[in-house]
């Protein structure tokens, strides 16, 4: 059977709950990383906290404790890179054994319900567990790049190229850790996406949810208000940014 044939036993419903899952998760990517300037995303607000990061790293003596942030940064990536690649092989395993997917479907269902299917849905979460992998990596390796330009920024604040190493070294850490959020809302449709195997409906009440979860964390949380409520930012900085 061709790869068309094994979609064809999938229903329109099924079609309709995987679109939505799609459409979501593409849609609030954009929306975080593209907002309103009237009301910004958590992302977007420590863009700037990320920049004045490395505006007083210029003159901060010693340097130990940026080091060690950008170190527990790292941790950080490394950490989900590995559960995805733990994940992706669990996912694997039982899409490979046939045996524990019709147990798993006697449970959740009373309909008969071909491999394929399962195989198919089971498939979904690992293509979302593989984005955010890649994305993890990604985002270390980014973090590696910013400690690489972090040590080329001159000790010497009076140096001409003190300042402008520091706005490299902020870029490239904005871009990791746009990478690693990127990541993270991978893994949160992936853990959505199991819901697929209860069925459509399931699948559609799972992808609303998280999609809601992820949206208020990022325009409607606690740790936004925190974040706006500071004082501002250096004028200069403001206006760089």
């Amino acid at each position: 059977m061709t790869l068309l044939d094994h979609l064809s036993m999938l229903t329109l419903l099924d079609a309709a709950a995987f679109g939505l899952l799609v459409f979501c998760w593409l849609v609030v990517s954009w929306w975080i990383e593209h907002p309103g300037a009237s009301h910004p995303s958590v992302t977007v607000i420590m863009i700037k906290f990320r920049h004045e990061w490395m505006r007083q790293f210029v003159t901060r003596e010693p340097r130990v404790f940026d080091a060690a942030i950008l170190g527990n940064l790292r941790q950080a990536t490394t950490f989900f890179a590995s559960g995805c690649m733990i994940a992706i092989g669990g996912m694997l395993a039982m899409i490979g054994n046939t045996e524990q997917l019709q147990m798993v479907a006697s449970d959740l269902t009373v309909d008969e319900v071909p491999n394929i299917v399962w195989q198919l849905k089971l498939l979904a979460v690992v293509m979302f567990l593989t984005n955010g992998f890649l994305k993890f990596v990604w985002s270390n390796r980014l973090f590696g790049y910013c400690a690489v330009v972090m040590a080329a920024v001159p000790n010497d604040v009076e140096a001409p190229s003190a300042y402008a190493r520091a706005a490299q070294a902020a870029e490239i850490n904005v871009r990791a850790a746009w990478n690693f959020n990127r990541g993270l809302r991978a893994v949160y449709y992936a853990l959505g996406t199991l819901a697929w195997l209860l069925g459509p409906v399931p699948l559609i009440l799972a992808t609303l949810t998280v999609t809601f979860i992820i949206w208020q964390r990022e325009f409607m949380s606690l740790s936004r208000t925190i974040l706006k409520s500071g004082p501002p930012m250096p004028a200069a900085e403001e206006d760089r940014l």
